[in-house]
């Protein structure tokens, strides 16, 4: 008789979960794909005006390639995407060259958010089921639920309005340049990355303090609260490690808006991340480009979401324990 242990479920369910993300990642690139090329207008219009010529129309699609049918252009853009090679954008510049600066910039601007964030996130929510119906956890609710309600460009103008224009304490603008030392870039970022923070902490907490009273109503909370263990010590030591499984997934997710959602907040700070360059692109009907933005974009959702799932997973005692 064969002994399924602990160790070979965990593996089977991370090589599923693996294998469904690498299925998830051609599905998407199909899409972006088949989307991006269906967007009106023609690059070449754009370049050589309204006024050029169909054989010159035709004669610029020739040169970038434009002529060749779809497929053949997915299965082309997708052999050299594995490789790490973007191709060419149509203003005959390596992509890589153009996105991957950008990607840095947005990926700082969504860790130093993720930084504050999500630790705050918890300990909020931890606080409002220590103090769950009574004022703390009243006051925290009702913020965060109206925080969700605002838009992230209203959430960045009202900032702009207090900490830039009317108290001066900040720039406005968060023009970045790879010439200004750390300090300069840093009071850049505060704007952007405090709308980033009110943006995605409401729902990290509300999330916390969901998982967190749904295991505080499990047996072994009550057994524990008759050992007389303190209310703090039962959230921290037997509620919150059993929540994580459930945390991770909302984490996950609002860590890759940080990532795929800067777009907005990146174009009214007039920040030079990787939505702003998205958003230039299709302006331009640079589709290599967009297509590349996409595609991070897309890997970013689907890996943060691949690794809430293997945290649920390893969080889990029923799979992390044999039977």
């Amino acid at each position: 008789m064969q002994i399924i242990t602990s160790t070979d479920v965990v593996t089977k369910l991370l090589a599923q979960r693996l294998a469904l993300g690498l299925l998830s990642m051609f599905v998407v690139s199909v899409v972006i794909f088949v989307a991006v090329n269906s967007l009106p207008g023609s690059f070449a219009a754009a370049v050589l005006g309204q006024s050029a010529t169909p054989e010159a129309v035709a004669a610029f699609n020739q040169k970038l390639g434009l002529d060749q049918p779809l497929v053949s252009r997915y299965l082309t853009w997708l052999s050299a995407t594995v490789t790490g090679d973007f191709g060419t954008s149509f203003t005959n510049r390596p992509v890589s060259t153009m996105v991957m600066p950008r990607l840095w910039n947005s990926l700082k601007l969504a860790i130093s958010a993720a930084l504050i964030a999500v630790p705050l996130a918890i300990t909020l929510g931890a606080i409002c089921v220590r103090f769950v119906n009574r004022l703390p956890d009243r006051i925290l609710s009702a913020t965060t639920l109206s925080t969700i309600s605002l838009p992230e460009f209203f959430i960045a103008y009202l900032l702009i309005l207090v900490l830039a224009a009317k108290l001066q304490l900040l720039p406005s603008l968060s023009t970045i340049r790879g010439s200004m030392g750390f300090a300069d870039q840093a009071i850049r970022m505060i704007l952007p990355v405090l709308t980033l923070v009110f943006v995605t902490l409401a729902h990290m907490m509300r999330a916390t303090r969901a998982a967190l009273l749904n295991v505080m109503a499990q047996p072994y909370i009550e057994m524990a609260r008759l050992k007389g263990e303190p209310e703090t010590r039962i959230i921290l030591r037997h509620a919150l490690p059993n929540a994580i499984g459930s945390i991770a997934s909302v984490v996950a997710l609002n860590l890759a808006y940080l990532i795929a959602g800067v777009v907005v907040v990146e174009a009214v700070f007039v920040y030079p991340g990787i939505g702003d360059t998205m958003v230039s692109a299709v302006s331009n009907r640079d589709i290599p480009v967009v297509q590349a933005c996409a595609l991070i974009f897309s890997a970013a959702y689907i890996l943060l979401n691949l690794v809430a799932d293997i945290i649920a997973i390893a969080s889990n005692p029923r799979l992390m324990h044999a039977r």
